[in-house]
């Protein structure tokens, strides 16, 4: 493909934050009718590089030259950059729940005359734009009763009703299943092809950015190590390998993305018997259809499955009954059951929980590391209601260390840290809380490559500890490459039990399909 001049220009791009360089000299080039990948670890300067072009950091604030379209661009807010044609899509999409799609399209650009919205004209102006990604709901519905993969469709033609000509996807894909990613894949290649739309890509999942990138760009400590151009041959395999990128973003080759785990495996220390749960929403719609499950000691048992396969809903059913109605089934922990009808009482005997969103349900984000890791078992450094904050410290220090959490003082708020080391202080709270059995749900998501690999090897020294892991994911190489065992789930249900030594991610899709 031959692309034309460049359309943005980010020159020697500098920010400091007090004691801290964010961004030193930066450089970033992206070409009309080109997906641009932006890649680099938690905290390399990715997301502060785009709040500076988007306005979010306003002209002055940071050294540097922006260049839009052959000019200089000083934007001092969102609303001048978008009037530039530079539209910035967030992670936490910002989508007004309970107004219809229509509505959400247009929010804030109304399509009104003497302040009376004509909705005839919002409906079809709002039909082009659907029309435009595929996406073919009634315009009149409320975005909360789409799925995620579909509102983030809703972001885009927002985006595009602002005549857009250069989209920035911060984590597009992060919440979406495997589908919903490659048809929002797919969508960039369209609006690059067909609308001459460049797209600057921000993703920590490198096989997507593989996909889709003509071009990546590697940040390593606020600084541009190098730009990447991606050739591919005649069946669309890029010239630039995984491995490839993972060496720019860390500085070093990983070589073993997934770190081997040779503990012994011991007796059945968990075990979940016809657990079925009914939707609380519809109680008469059965969630879990007679589940069962074991885990052993020191083993990682991975359940695997499409979004809605049920995966979540057990795993917040077995933990306190924090999900679900009408419950019924056995728990047993050591060959003991066990009734675990709220969450004290699960952690009591010995439950814990890595929530799938760390930020709603795993930290308090306001409150400092130190709080959040004692937060789940403050009785082990209290005395009667009293906390022994001597000893609090000291604890605190000690996870710090172990797990690696890269921060200046444990009373650093949780909110101001990394993806990776805020989920390292939720690995820390649930280990203080000293559990036999961690359920891990997606706990890699949204954080990069480097970080992952950390929290692989956490799980790992879990393990060797004689702690039984479940992991959830939707990644199947992760799923495959740190499990024991593997349990597939579709609609509700366990559909097959593979050794996690010899499974392919063509057995599992089967599995999930054949139900």
């Amino acid at each position: 493909m031959s692309y034309e001049a460049a359309l943005l220009e980010m020159k020697n791009i500098t920010k400091k934050f007090p004691g801290v360089t964010a961004l030193d000299t930066v450089n970033l080039l992206v070409k009309q009718r080109e997906i641009h990948a932006l890649v680099g670890e938690n905290g390399a300067g990715k997301s502060t590089l785009m709040k500076i072009l988007s306005g979010v950091y306003p002209h002055g604030s940071y050294e540097g030259a922006i260049v839009f379209e052959g000019k200089s661009c000083v934007f001092s807010n969102i609303k001048q950059s978008e009037k530039a044609g530079i539209v910035i899509i967030h992670q936490e999409l910002a989508l007004s729940p309970y107004l219809s799609i229509a509505e959400n399209i247009f929010l804030g650009d109304e399509r009104a005359k003497h302040n009376i919205i004509n909705w005839d004209k919002t409906r079809d102006d709002a039909l082009i734009y659907m029309r435009k990604l595929g996406l073919c709901e009634n315009p009149n519905i409320p975005v909360n009763k789409l799925g995620v993969g579909k509102q983030q469709l809703v972001e885009i033609a927002k985006a595009l009703a602002k005549n857009a000509k250069l989209l920035i996807l911060d984590e597009p894909t992060s919440a979406l299943n495997e589908n919903d990613s490659e048809h929002l894949l797919q969508i960039l290649r369209e609006l690059r092809d067909q609308h001459n739309i460049a797209s600057v890509l921000i993703s920590h999942k490198l096989n997507e950015v593989a996909a889709v990138a003509d071009t990546i760009t590697i940040l390593r400590d606020g600084k541009t190590i190098e730009t990447l151009k991606v050739e591919r041959d005649a069946e669309g395999r890029a010239s630039i390998s995984e491995d490839r990128i993972i060496k720019g973003m860390v500085g070093r080759e990983i070589t073993d993305r997934f770190p081997k785990r040779n503990n012994p495996i011991g007796e059945v220390v968990f075990e979940v018997r016809n657990w079925i749960v009914y939707n609380p929403d519809d109680p008469e719609r059965k969630k879990l259809d007679n589940v069962n499950i074991t885990v052993r000691d020191g083993e990682v048992v991975g359940l695997a499955g499409l979004v809605g396969a049920g995966r979540t809903e057990l795993a917040t059913s077995i933990f306190g009954k924090y999900y679900g109605v009408n419950i019924d089934g056995q728990l047993f922990i050591n060959g003991k059951e066990v009734s675990l009808n709220s969450i004290n009482k699960a952690i009591e005997q010995g439950l814990a929980y890595v929530t799938e969103d760390r930020k709603e349900y795993g930290l308090v984000l306001i409150e400092s590391i130190k709080e959040n890791t004692t937060l789940a078992k403050l009785k082990n450094i209290a005395r009667g209601n009293v906390v022994n904050e001597h000893e609090e410290i000291r604890a605190v220090e000690a996870y710090c260390k172990k797990l690696n959490i890269k921060t200046p003082s444990i009373l650093q708020l949780a909110g101001n840290l990394s993806g990776g080391n805020q989920q390292k202080v939720v690995l820390a709270k649930w280990l203080f809380s000293a559990p036999r059995v961690l359920i891990l749900d997606e706990p890699t998501r949204g954080i990069d490559v480097g970080a992952k690999h950390e929290i692989y090897t956490i799980i790992n020294d879990l393990a060797a500890q004689g702690i039984a892991c479940i992991l959830i994911s939707s990644e199947m190489p992760e799923i495959i490459g740190m499990s024991d065992r593997i349990y597939v789930m579709s609609e509700g249900r366990i559909t097959a039990e593979l050794n996690g030594t010899t499974a392919t991610q063509e057995q599992i899709m089967g599995h999930i399909l054949s139900n």
